[in-house]
């Protein structure tokens, strides 16, 4: 009864955090119930911890995807706390498939593929006659070939997340025995390596085979990467992945276990009830003169823009990255880095879409200070309570 009515009032954020990762969260659900142990150490009030830190957060930030992950730990703890069992790999998985990983993914998805790429160009520049590299394009040939977003492998991590979570349960039931907490995190790093390691030859033998266009081919290479790289390759490694725990029980008073059921409970309740308010984001407080907010529009409550003929210009709430924001809309980047401006750091990045190059420039501001971090500027937030906006300024040619 308690689950079923915080899950009503958050029906919104509910729905939203099972459409965009349905498959995952129902396995780890699953995984939860077939895969969970009896330990012999006490879990509701390191449970209870997490629900406290993530709720702080949502309640502060109303972050929405901090909040759903808070629903989804208050279920494990429920469970746990009348069945005594428990499974981290299920866990892992709740918080892997969760969009909190997903949004911290996508902040490094430029990082991730230029170190792919600039990996694969170092490998290939003494075989082939690549030209040079900017970002994720190859010239090679006087021929530009760009190595698409898919490349970096969210999907395929996933999937691969799920295989070796269903590995490890298999193996546990097979022997009866359970996995330690240092061989579940040393066999998540193997899987992460082996989906490094995938993507690397995926992008290789794309650029051997001319294939960088979404087609049947191109489609048939990630697979095949994905098998022989990644999958086979776990289904060789389990071997030497042994489980040695028995399973034991732990006994608590009633006491123990309503107790901290009743503060999770309150917690995620208080969280629930504010989170629902209307955020004021005051974007344009205390904005520069600099920027005449008399010709912008709102796109909505959270992005305002101002289009000028020498430049675009977004404000709009931290959680925005342009990165993503780009790339979403079609854009290649080309390069990414940070660069000074007036002795203040900012973020640079020059982009392509069309055949025609951008230049754009973005920074968090917070009482007039420029960050790039978005950690330092949420922290800031979180406990200066302070208003913080993300201006991002875009033009077909350097303003710096």
């Amino acid at each position: 009864m308690i689950l079923a009515l915080l899950l009503v009032i958050n029906s919104n954020i509910v729905l939203s955090g099972l459409d965009s990762n349905l498959f995952g969260i129902v396995f780890s659900i699953v995984l939860f119930l077939i895969g969970g142990r009896k330990i012999s150490f006490n879990l509701n009030y390191p449970l209870l911890g997490f629900i406290f830190l993530l709720e702080f957060i949502s309640y502060r930030l109303h972050t929405k995807s901090l909040h759903f992950l808070a629903l989804a730990l208050l279920a494990c703890f429920l469970y746990y706390s009348f069945t005594q069992k428990f499974s981290f790999i299920a866990f892992i998985c709740i918080f892997l498939f969760s969009s909190v990983f997903n949004t911290f993914f996508d902040y490094l998805t430029v990082e991730i593929k230029q170190t792919l790429c600039y990996g694969v160009y170092l490998t290939l520049k003494n075989f082939i006659p690549i030209t040079k590299i900017e970002g994720v394009n190859f010239y090679i040939n006087n021929a530009k070939i760009t190595i698409d977003t898919a490349c970096m492998g969210l999907s395929m991590f996933k999937t691969g997340l799920l295989v070796g979570a269903f590995l490890l349960t298999l193996e546990e039931r097979k022997q009866y025995k359970y996995f330690n907490i240092i061989q579940i995190f040393l066999f998540c790093f193997v899987m992460i390596l082996l989906n490094i390691f995938s993507n690397y030859f995926r992008i290789i033998i794309l650029i051997l085979f001319n294939c960088t266009e979404e087609n049947t081919l191109h489609h048939s290479i990630g697979l095949l990467c994905f098998a022989f790289y990644q999958i086979i390759p776990m289904f060789f490694l389990i071997r030497f992945f042994k489980p040695n725990l028995e399973e034991t029980s732990n006994q608590n008073s009633n006491n123990l276990i309503f107790l901290p059921i009743t503060i999770a409970f309150f917690i995620v309740l208080i969280t629930s009830l504010e989170i629902k308010k209307e955020l004021k984001h005051d974007l344009l407080e205390n904005l520069s003169t600099t920027y005449n907010i008399e010709k912008g529009i709102w796109i909505n409550t959270e992005v305002f823009k101002i289009a000028t003929p020498e430049k675009l210009i977004y404000i709009k709430t931290p959680s925005h990255n342009p990165l993503i924001c780009w790339t979403g809309n079609g854009y290649k980047v080309i390069e990414s880095k940070v660069i000074k401006k007036n002795s203040e750091e900012i973020c640079f990045v020059r982009m392509e879409k069309n055949n025609i190059q951008y230049y754009s420039y973005w920074w968090y501001e917070c009482d007039h200070k420029k960050y790039t971090s978005l950690v330092e500027v949420l922290l800031i937030k979180l406990f200066q309570n302070k208003s913080v906006r993300l201006i991002n300024e875009t033009s077909r040619t350097k303003l710096i």
